[in-house]
């Protein structure tokens, strides 16, 4: 057997694999011993049965399996000998004139090729690191928020500008179908206003949602979009109208402290602030660092050239899903997954050249304070090693959940890097002027 590789270019490669008949006669020939001991075929006794005869019926098929199994084994051999780096699989070129009546075949293999790249950090232009602050006017309007949320509520069938408004929006074109309760201060523009404040349960409204909402963070909420989805959609929407509610605040006192933190755990105005701005604290933090995470991540994408070898991985596209595609599919998908897939090799080779890992520790301790802080939420804040070495090891078991949560890990290296290593700029501000800056 000999391998061969012919390098089209930088991105594009030929693997020609030439097999011989001493390669596979001899797997062959014990193949067809193994299933005349066993044939059974009338007018013969078993295992008596001439051996041209069961080369005729079976001889093909044995050796098309046979060297399909060489091809396969010796093609993943040479490639992790040869250390190429592939995007995709390689994709075993057509011959329309094989002939497995020869004795000789030769099958070649197109190859993508990873790119080489380099990945420059010290960015001219300084990306803003977000200080988001939790301010008197933040506190007091979550405690509003809270109120409202644990008022009384009364079924209203004329609605006024404190009207809540429960109902689905809805547009089959975007998949959008979402049960939410808005009301009229996030609502952008009095033709907007109008149309709620004229309807009454059982209506359906339509809407533009290109200037729905004072933002997009708010958009994005009420269609449960992701950000980036609902930044800048232009497209109509319907609001089913299922009820209209006016809320009366409930009133702060130690019934309000119980309701939210349980008996006795907050007794006074001061203590709920300084618990909601600690929570609201940790909140912000961990939003500032996804924007941060998100922004470095769309710099390094923008800012690092390299080709790929798009005509090979529109053609892999085409067999690599369950289900597959045309041409015109695979290009769209293409044009679709081009920016994920550049940053999956950016991040890679990130990792690599700085040596940042996830050890099997590192996840395990990141797994034990991710399970610490969902027991406290459901008050158990004291559990015992035991009781917690045990569920993380459940946790871990599932490799879909230990690979997310892996995932996540690698991110939170990635961001200590970024923040050690990029260019940026603090910023501070407050929630509303973060949410104005970031989404509007």
């Amino acid at each position: 057997m000999n391998i061969t590789r012919e390098n089209i270019d930088a991105l594009n490669a030929v693997v020609t694999i030439a097999i011989e008949k001493n390669d596979y006669n001899e797997k062959v020939e014990k193949v067809l011993t193994d299933y005349r001991k066993q044939a059974n075929i009338p007018g013969f006794r078993k295992g008596h049965v001439p051996m041209g005869m069961v080369k005729k019926q079976y001889g093909k098929a044995i050796l098309v399996d046979e060297v399909n199994k060489l091809i396969q084994e010796n093609l993943n051999r040479y490639l992790t000998e040869e250390k190429l780096d592939l995007l995709g699989n390689p994709l075993p070129r057509a011959q329309e004139d094989l002939n497995w009546d020869a004795e000789n075949f030769s099958f070649e293999f197109e190859l993508g090729l990873a790119p080489e790249f380099d990945v420059t950090l010290k960015n001219k232009k300084a990306i803003t690191q977000y200080n988001i602050v939790a301010d008197d006017k933040t506190i007091n309007d979550q405690i509003e928020n809270i109120r409202k949320q644990y008022g009384k509520i009364s079924p209203v069938t004329e609605a006024n500008e404190d009207t809540e408004f429960t109902g689905v929006f809805k547009n089959e074109d975007n998949s959008i179908e979402n049960t939410t309760t808005i009301t009229l201060d996030k609502i952008k523009g009095k033709r907007n206003t109008d149309k709620f404040l004229k309807a009454k349960v059982g209506d359906v409204i339509t809407l533009k949602t290109k200037s729905l909402f004072n933002n997009d963070h708010d958009l994005a909420g009420a269609l449960k979009l992701s950000n980036e989805l609902a930044e800048g959609l232009d497209t109509e929407v319907s609001f089913e109208i299922t009820e209209t509610n006016n809320r009366e605040a409930a009133e702060i006192n130690q019934e309000f402290f119980d309701k939210l933190f349980g008996k006795d755990v907050v007794t006074s105005e001061e203590e709920l602030k300084a618990r909601l701005k600690d929570d609201a604290a940790k909140q912000f933090a961990q939003q500032a660092d996804q924007r941060l995470l998100n922004d470095v991540t769309e710099h390094l994408v923008e800012n690092t050239k390299f080709d790929l070898p798009q005509t090979f991985l529109e053609k892999w596209m085409q067999t690599a899903g369950e289900n597959p595609l045309t041409e015109e599919q695979a290009r769209e998908e293409y044009a679709k997954s081009e920016k994920a897939l550049r940053y999956q090799l950016i991040e890679g080779k990130l990792l690599k050249d700085n040596d940042i890992k996830v050890q099997f520790e590192d996840l395990k301790s990141h797994t034990t304070e991710m399970v610490k802080m969902q027991m406290a939420q459901f008050g158990q804040t004291n559990p015992s090693d035991e009781e917690l070495e045990g569920i993380v090891a459940r946790v871990l078991s599932n490799q879909d959940e230990a690979r997310k949560l892996s995932e996540q890990l690698v991110s939170q290296k990635l961001l200590a890097f970024y923040k050690d290593n990029v260019n940026l700029k603090v910023k501070e501000l407050n929630y509303e002027e973060f949410i104005k800056e970031v989404y509007s």
